[in-house]
């Protein structure tokens, strides 16, 4: 086939080009090729690795659900299995919420306890943490472990603020501290605000201590 004098250039132009850089073209298509394989891959595991969590979850729910005589057991082991292999997914706080909360209405007090230590620890639970560290310094203040139960309601990020201080008046109060006790609560109705279904609780609590 004849090219005219015009192709023949355009044709050249574009050999030298190649010759130039048809290799780092490769190289960047094979990367693209290879990242994008690579991404579909790491979704597709991170799918497989969430399925298989929500399987212990679900087990989990069942045996909190269910009872039995060896729920005890399924709740702490199907628990474990979330904490231990699946860490970083979403089912496993929830799950030691789960389990924490029967464990306790089953008067497993000491197995709820360290359902909720091991989320109470866990920093990047962000939701939940605080949520395991109000349930937990409740439990140890059942148990009179008070300043245990103080050091859980330090620090608390600002949505929970209120909650804690209301946690903290109880603890205090227990421990006959009725002035630090009657602070905590007043801080407590304040951060609640006027509206709050809780604020009458709170507000008995602290009017129970004025004789105090």
């Amino acid at each position: 086939m004849a090219y005219d004098l015009e192709e023949q250039e355009k044709l050249d132009a574009l050999k030298a080009w190649w010759a130039r850089y048809g290799l780092l073209v490769g190289i960047v298509v094979a990367v693209a090729a290879l990242a994008w394989g690579g991404w579909n891959g790491w979704r597709a595991y991170q799918g497989h690795v969430s399925r298989q969590a929500m399987g212990y979850f679900e087990a989990l729910e069942d045996a909190a659900r269910l009872g039995g005589a060896d729920a005890s057991a399924r709740i702490k082991a199907a628990a474990g299995t979330l904490r231990s292999d699946y860490p970083k997914t979403g089912y496993a706080g929830r799950g030691v919420l789960v389990a924490a909360q029967a464990l306790q209405a089953q008067n497993d007090i000491d197995g709820a306890r360290e359902q909720l230590e091991w989320l109470a620890a866990q920093k990047r639970e962000t939701a939940l943490q605080p949520v395991a560290k109000l349930r937990l310094a409740g439990i140890l203040l059942d148990q009179k472990k008070y300043d245990e139960a103080l050091a859980q309601l330090s620090d608390p990020p600002p949505a929970f603020a209120a909650l804690f201080a209301d946690r903290r008046g109880d603890v205090l109060a227990a421990q006959g501290k009725a002035q630090e006790a009657r602070t905590a609560y007043q801080n407590a109705i304040d951060g609640l605000g006027q509206s709050n279904a809780l604020v009458p609780v709170v507000q008995l609590k602290l009017d129970a201590l004025a004789g105090a």
